[in-house]
């Protein structure tokens, strides 16, 4: 099979996305095409063979074959022809805006590209923390008590410590814990760097934390292994970036079997129907024995290959299993009875 991978795009997070791209090379045994969207959003076919985040930084992936979009295929366009890249199925590898906001699913599906990742409902609810909350409850899943606040108004803060999170951010970018009023303002300066709204949520230190990752695919679901992350009060920026490039496989969770299932449970909640045709992760937080759904990553990092067994037959079998588009007839009947009523 040969996947297009589209990478990059107009996102905080693009670096991040470059370092996930090229883990692929690692644990992918089929033929990859990379796809990379530059701060302009222009497109280019960057060589497997020639891959490196440094092509990125120093500006030189211009100098490979620039893309356009047609129906059902990027091409490359010469003087006298085009030639289509011949994709059997494209992977969305977009960290953060563009990838995760609905903007690549929107793109896909216009241009009828059949795609590995969040379709627009599940990147509606999955981008906007906020949203991700009420989500989470209407699904039956917990989720920790927070606050919504948009830039220029009072934040009021009255226990101690909390953490301050951009609503439409990942990667812990714009991220912060507070301790105390002193540290606040500085806080929020930082996360209105990023977003004009955010939440506050309690801190809770040495909470446990599980990660899922997992997919839908003939109304089956395959799980990874559940992991419960490296110890640390919290995982910055640089930690998660480094994080991005894992190939090695992670260490199972040591947690009970009624544990295991009560987060298997949460993770098809939900996923449900909203996320079929995505491979995501979500992270929980367990407190006094219940799950709360901390965060939804409809892209996760290196595609969290690192959770899976085999990861490779995973994304095989969910590209040949992807949901499918339902056909819209455009037949006029309306139209035409009002003419024919007006002919009258």
């Amino acid at each position: 099979m040969k996947i297009g991978i589209v990478f990059g795009g107009v996102s905080y997070e693009h670096e991040i996305s470059i370092v996930s791209a090229i883990a692929m090379k690692d644990v992918l045994k089929e033929e990859l095409v990379y796809i990379f969207c530059d701060e302009n959003r222009d497109f280019y076919h960057i060589p497997t063979n020639t891959i490196k985040s440094k092509l990125f930084s120093s500006g030189e992936y211009k100098k490979c074959d620039s893309l356009t979009l047609t129906k059902g295929s990027f091409v490359k366009k010469s003087f006298l022809s085009q030639k289509s890249l011949d994709v059997d199925v494209y992977l969305n590898l977009s960290h953060g805006a563009d990838g995760e906001d609905g903007v690549y699913a929107s793109l896909f599906e216009f241009y009828n590209l059949p795609y590995i990742g969040p379709r627009k409902g599940a990147s509606s609810v999955s981008f906007n923390k906020f949203l991700t909350k009420g989500y989470a409850n209407s699904c039956g899943v917990k989720a920790l008590d927070y606050k919504f606040y948009t830039k220029n108004t009072p934040v009021v803060i009255e226990d101690f410590p909390v953490i301050i999170k951009p609503v439409t951010l990942g990667s812990s970018i714009g991220v912060s814990i507070v301790k105390d009023q002193k540290e606040l303002e500085y806080a929020l300066d930082v996360a209105y760097e990023f977003d004009d709204a955010v939440l506050v949520e309690p801190f809770i230190p040495g909470v446990k934390e599980y990660n899922l990752a997992g997919c839908k695919i003939n109304g089956t679901y395959n799980f990874s292994i559940v992991e419960e992350p490296q110890k640390a009060e919290f995982l910055d920026f640089d930690k998660k970036y480094l994080d991005f490039a894992r190939t090695s496989t992670a260490l199972k969770a040591d947690i009970s079997n009624e544990l295991e299932e009560k987060i298997k449970d949460s993770f098809k909640k939900i996923y449900n129907n909203t996320f079929e045709g995505a491979l995501i992760r979500c992270d929980f937080f367990v407190i006094d024995n219940e799950v709360y759904l901390n965060e939804i990553n409809p892209v996760p990092g290196s595609m969290a290959n690192y959770l899976f067994e085999d990861f490779n037959a995973t994304l095989i079998s969910l590209a040949n299993n992807l949901p499918k588009v339902k056909k819209i007839k455009i037949t006029y009947d309306y139209v035409n009875k009002i003419q024919a009523a007006k002919g009258k």
